[in-house]
């Protein structure tokens, strides 16, 4: 089934099974690994005789899961005790030091698939939302058709895995990768992604960037955009959902939202201006107003 028949096939509810006659072609082992500087990282392919869309599309972005480096760089704060002078005298006080360590969170989605009993790919890429995996999977691939190597490293976190999450985060039970509040299993409406091409941790993030700039660029192509942009830039979602509108004053809701708002509001203003005409003026005692102000 080619990348536009999924596209079509998309619209009609399908159940996945694991009995259906589905192939997704191997990754290369290659793949699994960062490639070097330069390179763009073998794009994974989809079988022709793919033909249940859900697994198909369940099974591409896993690939694109599994050959990304679960890495990053944390903020960690140590205390020290140093010597300043106070008063002309040496005392001892403690001060706080920010230092970068890079870290591997490999281990936080098995160990939160574990704890609910799911299988990798049950728990981090079926737990994201129908119709947001079918979004992301046709801005994947169009990346990858540009040459871009996108990769994906973090999908579906329930409360608990977003309790273990380090950095900047939502609280574990209002994150739209699946929160509680926000639906829980099977309404994930958040992924990261990441560019897997380049050697080191330095090129493959030049790479990022690349991809990241080209998100924004499609994001109304493919309904997906960043919504916290620098401060949080691999992170994606829907251009259509809650998340994004927050964020976001061009979101495509919001924009309407917006200019319904401010038609109520220039009605309420030409309503009270019409109810306080023909109204005697209010004289107010200076000393009062000087009471009003203390």
């Amino acid at each position: 089934m080619s990348e536009q028949s999924l596209a079509e096939a998309a619209s009609t509810p399908s159940a996945p099974t694991e009995s259906a006659s589905v192939r997704l072609a191997s990754v290369d082992p290659s793949d699994l690994e960062p490639v070097e500087a330069g390179k763009a990282a073998k794009s994974v392919e989809i079988g022709d005789d793919c033909m249940v869309v859900d697994v198909c599309v369940d099974r591409y972005l896993w690939a694109l899961y599994q050959r990304t480096p679960k890495e990053d760089t944390i903020k960690v704060r140590d205390w020290r005790r140093v010597a300043v002078k106070r008063k002309g005298k040496k005392v001892m006080v403690s001060r706080a030091f920010t230092r970068y360590v890079d870290q591997n969170f490999g281990w936080k989605d098995p160990k939160a698939a574990e704890r609910v009993g799911l299988p990798m790919m049950d728990y981090v890429i079926g737990g994201m939302d129908r119709g947001f995996k079918l979004k992301l999977f046709r801005m994947l691939r169009a990346a990858e058709a540009a040459g871009l190597a996108p990769g994906i490293t973090s999908g579906f976190r329930d409360d608990y895995r977003q309790s273990i999450a380090s950095g900047l985060k939502a609280a574990s039970n209002r994150s739209y990768h699946g929160g509680s509040l926000r639906g829980g299993y099977g309404h994930g409406l958040a992924a990261d992604v990441v560019s897997v091409a380049g050697g080191t941790r330095d090129r493959r993030f030049a790479f990022s960037e690349k991809l990241w700039k080209w998100v924004d660029a499609h994001a109304k192509e493919f309904g997906i955009g960043r919504p916290y942009l620098g401060r949080d830039p691999p992170h994606v979602a829907p251009v259509d959902g809650a998340e994004y509108a927050k964020h976001n004053r061009d979101a495509p809701h919001v924009a309407s939202t917006a200019k319904k708002a401010g038609v109520k509001k220039s009605k309420r203003v030409a309503s009270r201006d019409r109810s306080r005409q023909g109204k005697r003026p209010r004289i107010v005692a200076v000393a009062k107003l000087k009471t009003n102000y203390r």
